[in-house]
């Protein structure tokens, strides 16, 4: 009976929800005039949990760089701006791409979307069914990528597609993969516990697996990895703190907020990989402020637990500290960036990662794609030490797969070290929100 009567709860928060959404549609304004070297979006909306997140993996899926942002969602109304660049940092001048960014948005938002709402749902909802989607999570080795790729090649899968992440001795995968005969899903619930229990004995992790995809993969990695406790920093593996993001969490009393600083080295998907972590720990932002000198990210988010109460305690500080510092370093890929384009075939990743393997190097971060008949793959590589790559091993690899086929990619390495004076809790961007009248007064168009 109690859960009858939460569904119908849930079920009539829904309909309140898309109520409000169709008597207040979201707006959203393109200004190309007023900034330089950016294309300015403002949305404007009814507010909901979730909102900012699904903003901002709206302007990611569109593979636009956010460069600088202002946030404000207190009470009913949510209205933030974005300073955006496309690829290769430059103004969006292409009409119909500024059309497509007023469009995803909208719908994205509106009440007839796949996102709506709720605090109980995954943002995000993509039907999967012509493929089916294996999670891996557990201790990361060399050579593990090439293990479950030969494991799914025995198999008789396919991987059509995948992402894997590695931080702090921990990976997470996630793979979607078809059945080879097929070409579809794999429905059998035998053959998928099969896939399961060889998966796991590889792995020695978690695995699971779906027909159904419920989540971008790239928010689903940060939910895995933050479910594995990656955040957690094993004594070998400190790293040079000198590089580490600088998190500040400081509560303001007067207001009642948590105010969480953040300086790190910017880079694309920042704001996204920040948002997405301080949704799922279930903190809402009501106000921010977001900007990138040069090669450093500077970010400042006033938030509140979803029962509305700030950080309470020395040990809740210090796990949202942890939770932003690995969210960012997480993307940050170690090693030698290596894109590979080529016709694809059955065990293509397999035999990749197996080339890998024999000449000594360890997947960091890879990402698997097809597109047609062809296989577009990035990976990022390192010594199986931790040593340098030697340029010897990727001669012989090149040599081997062909010189066209993979192309060895240089990491711009920033050498800038965030600055500290940024995170005197003194120092609030965003106080002076409280003391205007209207929002509008703040000038969240002026950049």
């Amino acid at each position: 009976m109690d859960g009858e009567l939460s569904s119908s709860w849930d079920s009539d928060d829904d309909d309140y929800e898309k109520f409000i959404l169709k008597m207040n549609p979201p707006r959203v304004v393109i200004d190309n005039d007023s900034c330089i070297n950016a294309t300015v979006v403002r949305v404007d909306s009814a507010n909901k949990y979730g909102i900012l997140l699904e903003v901002v993996q709206v302007l990611v899926d569109l593979n636009l760089n956010i460069k600088k942002a202002y946030i404000s969602s207190d009470g009913g109304w949510f209205m933030d701006v974005f300073n955006v660049t496309n690829g290769d940092g430059e103004k969006i001048k292409d009409e119909s791409a500024l059309d497509e960014i007023i469009d995803f948005i909208r719908k994205s938002l509106g009440a007839d979307s796949c996102f709506i709402p709720s605090r109980r749902r995954s943002i995000g909802v993509e039907p999967a069914s012509e493929y089916t989607s294996i999670e891996l999570t557990g201790t990361d080795r060399p050579g593990l990528l090439s293990e479950v790729s030969a494991v799914l090649t025995d198999l008789k899968c396919n991987v059509v597609s995948a992402e894997v992440w590695t931080h702090n001795t921990r990976a997470a995968a996630v793979m979607h993969v078809t059945d080879l005969e097929t070409g579809s899903a794999i429905n059998d619930p035998l053959r998928l516990s099969s896939i399961k229990k060889l998966l796991s004995n590889v792995l020695k992790g978690r695995t699971m697996i779906s027909s159904v995809g419920s989540t971008r993969r790239e928010r689903r990695l940060h939910q895995m990895m933050l479910a594995d406790r990656d955040y957690e920093r094993p004594g070998d593996v400190m790293g040079d703190v000198n590089q580490r993001p600088k998190v500040s969490v400081v509560n303001w009393g007067d207001k009642d907020y948590s105010v969480v600083t953040i300086c790190s080295r910017d880079r694309p998907k920042l704001l996204f990989d920040t948002i997405c972590t301080l949704t799922d720990m279930q903190y809402v932002v009501f106000h921010g402020n977001v900007g990138a000198e040069t090669s450093e990210a500077y970010q400042e988010y006033y938030i509140r637990h979803v029962d509305g109460s700030p950080v309470n305690s020395e040990a809740e500080r210090e796990r949202v500290i942890q939770c932003l510092e690995a969210a960012i370093e997480r993307r940050v890929s170690e090693g030698i960036k290596l894109e590979l384009c080529t016709r694809d075939k059955v065990g293509l990743l397999s035999e990749i990662t197996r080339i890998f393997r024999e000449n000594g190097l360890s997947v960091t971060r890879a990402e698997v794609s097809t597109h047609g008949e062809n296989a577009v793959n990035t990976f990022y590589v390192r010594d199986a030490a931790g040593s340098p790559v030697n340029p010897r091993t990727l001669d012989v690899i090149r040599n081997g797969l062909g010189q066209s086929v993979l192309q060895v990619k240089v990491p711009n390495e920033m050498t800038k070290t965030p600055r500290q004076e940024f995170l005197s809790p003194t120092r609030f961007l965003f106080g002076g929100l409280f003391k205007s009248k209207s929002l509008y007064n703040f000038g969240l168009t002026s950049f």
